[in-house]
């Protein structure tokens, strides 16, 4: 068998990858918040000021860079008012969109702005223009980044925060197409540009307005949305999002979790490997409006949606996590990496228990469970704020047109990671690293993989899907050569002269 030659250029820097890149999502939905982030104080789960001790520990390992919050759906519904003051006296609701379970408020805008603090991440805020008004969403503004005396800073210090919070990141609304409003594209188009007026920046605090983008491949609602907002600094908007779900079959019918056959399999990566036509296209159509490339495309929602694990909750959209949604999040990341110039900031949905979470928490025994997504996000923290490497892959075996190698690598600080993933269920395949440009004084690697692509980690077996040493990386004339297990994920970091 002949190796797949990936060619990298180490001294040609391109766009940088942000940061922002390897955001969360966290809304009132299952057990994302309740459960998963908040127990309360009262709770014997370890916490602190009612939000779970081991789950802000893991999550920290990631360096999170930011949190949308607090939704989805829920946000078009949410009223943040019912969720500041004393806990006691908070109004209680309803959540009609995920199950149908009482909602009572104790986690709102206070605790949430806390969890932010705890792990480091700037607050995303989607703000509730299905249900909501303008002048909800600049008080909610005024609310968080106010300074000076006004009625919104007054209400915040009254309820016990003196000074104002960095909130960067804000959504006019969620899914405006769907349960958002099932808006026409012109009309939210105006409604964002007149949301997004009144939503002023405080201080030294600067919004990035974000209008609710399409559904993943509704060009039209892009076009229709750039051509209202414009491009180029001129609009008042700063970024328009996307969202994008990879499933097996259909939405009536997704597929199992971890009971999938080889065709699932391989249909399953066909469906991520779609996110780089969506990414290429809709840049496409904002560079028409947008040449000055001010806008950023942020796809805040992606991962995979299976069916609902078996005796849950319908509405709660738990599911397991397997080496098939590792490498889902592989692929994104290297396509992520290929379009850095345009795509400022992407978030997977969601952070705790539900869809393609990073951490499971088991309400039986309180055990907290990292997923193999969770590993690859944190053996791809390199990547950070680091400057995207162009791979090019010579050989590359393919299946229905899909590259069998996902490849990826970026520099900074003297280093470079390089992100390998073999999507080949059953093949090993050997991989030469053509390294050019500048020389390499050192490497260390890692390897995700585990014996079928349905291993899973549970709390009887919590590293089932658990990150190693790789020893199999040496050298070669080119730079440096290894073998890629089946279904395995490897990060080669090198140490540069």
């Amino acid at each position: 068998m002949s190796a797949t030659r990936a060619v990298i250029d180490l001294d040609l820097p391109g766009a940088r990858i942000s940061r922002h890149l390897y955001g969360h999502f966290a809304e009132h939905l299952g057990r994302c918040i309740y459960g998963g982030f908040w127990v309360g104080e009262d709770s014997p789960i370890p916490n602190i000021r009612g939000i779970r001790t081991d789950v802000v520990e893991a999550l920290r390992a990631l360096q999170i860079p930011n949190l949308r919050w607090p939704g989805g759906c829920f946000a078009d519904e949410y009223h943040w008012r019912d969720g500041v003051g004393p806990r006691e006296e908070r109004p209680t609701m309803v959540n009609t969109h995920w199950g149908n379970v009482v909602e009572d408020n104790s986690f709102g805008t206070h605790e949430f702005l806390d969890l932010c603090e705890l792990l480091g991440a700037d607050p995303y805020i989607s703000a509730n223009v299905g249900s909501g008004s303008v002048r909800e969403m600049r008080e909610w503004v005024d609310y968080l980044t106010g300074v000076g005396a006004s009625p919104m800073t007054n209400l915040r210090r009254a309820n016990g925060r003196e000074e104002p919070w960095k909130v960067p990141f804000w959504g006019v609304g969620n899914e405006s197409w769907g349960c958002g409003g099932n808006m026409r594209a012109e009309a939210y188009a105006d409604l964002a540009r007149q949301y997004a007026t009144y939503c002023r920046d405080h201080g030294d605090n600067k919004l990035y307005r974000i209008a609710a983008g399409a559904n993943s491949d509704d060009y039209s609602w892009t076009e229709t949305l750039m051509r209202t907002i414009g491009g180029c600094g001129k609009g008042p908007l700063q970024g328009i999002s996307l969202h994008y779900y990879t499933i097996a079959g259909d939405w009536d019918d997704k597929g199992h979790a971890t009971d999938f056959s080889l065709d699932e399999y391989y249909a399953t990566l066909a469906k991520a490997n779609k996110i780089d036509e969506l990414l290429r296209r809709h840049s496409t159509v904002m560079d028409m409006f947008d040449p000055c490339g001010k806008v950023g495309l942020v796809l805040d929602e992606w991962g995979t949606w299976w069916n609902v694990a078996d005796g849950t909750n319908p509405g709660f959209l738990y599911q397991q996590n397997t080496i098939r949604d590792a490498l889902v999040a592989s692929l994104h990341f290297d396509t992520f990496h290929r379009h850095a110039k345009r795509l400022t900031m992407a978030n997977i949905a969601q952070t705790v228990n539900v869809l393609q979470a990073m951490i499971l928490t088991d309400p039986d025994t309180n055990a907290l469970v990292r997923t193999p997504t969770y590993h690859v996000f944190e053996m791809n923290t390199a990547h950070h704020d680091a400057d995207s490497l162009a791979v090019h892959l010579l050989d590359a075996p393919t299946r229905d047109d899909i590259s069998m190698v996902s490849a990826s690598a970026s520099t900074k600080d003297g280093t470079a990671l390089i992100s390998l993933s073999n999507l080949d269920a059953e093949e090993s395949r050997p991989i030469v690293l053509d390294l050019r440009g500048r020389e390499v004084s050192g490497h260390t690697a890692r390897i995700l993989s585990a014996k079928t692509p349905q291993a899973h980690n549970t709390p009887a077996n919590p590293d089932a899907v658990a990150p190693q040493a790789f020893e199999g990386v040496t050298a070669h004339p080119a730079g440096l050569q290894l073998e890629l297990p089946p279904h395995s994920y490897v990060t080669v970091s090198v140490t540069l002269s």
